[in-house]
């Protein structure tokens, strides 16, 4: 009888200098993983599922910015133990397990995964340990921007409200709890661009210009910010305006029985975090009666 060949294991690890409650948070949670689930800046994590318990599944859409290429990263767990471990098989049937350790400078992650055979084992290596260093760099920079949470649930499909929301007559109605006179211009088409934008209390053209990251019709839209739009020009290089770069506003819709919750997670820098905590629920009431 043949022996079976043993896989090869590599192992990948960083320290994070961020509390252990943040680190677990940010390294589980969707919300969290499409923004740091990358190995270098042409590629993205554009959606991401994870149910978060043994036997539960996970999936993490990766692609390259261009839409050239991707692949789906996805599994089930074996094994979670909250803030210390996880272990996972992917569907290809190889298997995970990732640490969670508590040092003096921080918490000490460690990922030990068994090698596929396409790419060599040390472009792996290097690939995953990209990622690693990237959640690093993504928790460590957690802080001066917030992800609110904001939810309401709509006496209708999560198709037609999908539908709704985005048109353009509809969307200047609902968005109006930001500013009276917003609107926008371009395609909701994934990977391209969109400009959202309004008068200010100056008469001067303000807003932003951003890039659709994904769109699954009636299920999620994922919008990452570029620039700002400061009276009425385009800005790069500025510090303060700059700030807004790579923040995402993401719509989640989930069908409950007749109706529909409607989430909205979105990154905002803490100094307009009152403004967006009085603006949102007003928001989303308009687009709720606009859609029953």
């Amino acid at each position: 009888m043949t022996k079976k060949a043993e896989k090869t294991v590599i192992t990948v690890s960083t320290t994070v200098s961020a509390p252990p409650e943040r680190v677990w948070a940010l390294f589980t949670n969707p919300l969290h993983i499409i923004h740091w689930n990358n190995a270098s800046d042409d590629w993205q994590t554009s959606y991401s599922e994870n149910d978060l318990r043994p036997g539960g599944a996970f999936l993490s859409r990766m692609e390259a910015k261009d839409g050239s290429e991707g692949f789906d990263f996805s599994g089930r767990y074996t094994a979670v133990i909250p803030g210390k471990s996880i272990a996972y098989t992917l569907d290809d049937g190889r298997n995970v397990q990732i640490i969670f350790n508590e040092t003096a400078g921080g918490i000490r992650i460690t990922e030990s995964f068994e090698a596929e055979d396409l790419n060599s084992a040390g472009l792996q290596k290097a690939g995953w340990q990209a990622i690693l260093d990237n959640f690093r760099k993504y928790a460590e920079g957690y802080g001066p921007k917030e992800m609110l949470h904001f939810e309401i649930t709509i006496e209708n499909t999560p198709e037609n409200i999908f539908r709704i929301m985005l048109e353009s007559e509809a969307f200047s109605k609902w968005t109006s709890a930001f500013n009276a006179t917003s609107q926008f211009s371009g395609s909701w088409a994934k990977g391209e661009k969109i400009t959202f934008f309004g008068i200010d209390a100056d008469g001067k053209t303000g807003g932003m210009v951003c890039r659709i990251r994904e769109n699954i019709p009636g299920k999620f839209l994922s919008i990452e910010s570029l620039r700002e739009i400061i009276d009425g020009k385009e800005v790069t290089g500025d510090e303060k305006a700059d700030f807004w770069r790579g923040s995402l506003e993401n719509y989640s819709l989930k069908p409950v029985g007749s109706k529909t919750l409607l989430c909205v997670d979105t990154d905002v820098p803490s100094d307009f975090k009152p403004f967006f905590l009085e603006a949102w629920p007003k928001a989303l009431e308009k687009l709720k009666a606009l859609c029953e």
